[in-house]
């Protein structure tokens, strides 16, 4: 495995342009996981929005005159045909019937599958953010070392 070969670095031992390409690398990784997460959001209040439309049609009657959306900017007329079923799009361009109970459930397991790939994200960005701090005041500390070592060595 690919975790075999791991090895702990002691921070301290490592040379100033290593802890700046190590700290460069921290900050890019929390960017991309912030990314991520607000992404992960975006899609989890989607999910919800759909949940909430599906128990908001359910309570129509059948018949009422509704937008039909074509597109995401373009709707037409048309009346409710049903209010038990609806068409749920699971991704890659499937679509399902379900009824309106099934498709709450989905929606309830879809979102909580993403709320805890979120939890992991910012597990993850926490723990990037302490490792960046850490190297940081490495960093600082060794900078600092240098200045002193300099600033004995001219007097």
């Amino acid at each position: 495995m690919a975790l075999d070969n791991v090895q702990a670095v002691d921070l301290a031992q490592l040379p100033v342009p290593q802890l700046n390409q190590l700290r460069s690398q921290f900050e890019e990784e929390q960017q991309m996981l912030t990314q991520s997460l607000s992404q992960l959001k975006g899609v989890q209040s989607r999910f919800v929005e759909s949940q909430e439309s599906v128990l908001k049609l359910s309570k129509k009657k059948v018949g009422k005159d509704i937008l039909v959306p074509l597109t995401s900017s373009m709707y037409v007329p048309g009346q409710l045909a049903d209010n038990e079923k609806v068409l749920i799009d699971i991704g890659t361009g499937y679509h399902v019937k379900m009824s309106v109970d099934d498709a709450k459930g989905y929606f309830e397991r879809i979102t909580e599958y993403i709320t805890k790939k979120m939890e992991v994200v910012q597990k993850n960005l926490i723990e990037k953010d302490k490792l960046r701090q850490v190297t940081t005041e490495i960093l600082q500390l060794k900078i600092q070392a240098q200045q002193q070592q300099q600033s004995a060595q001219q007097q």
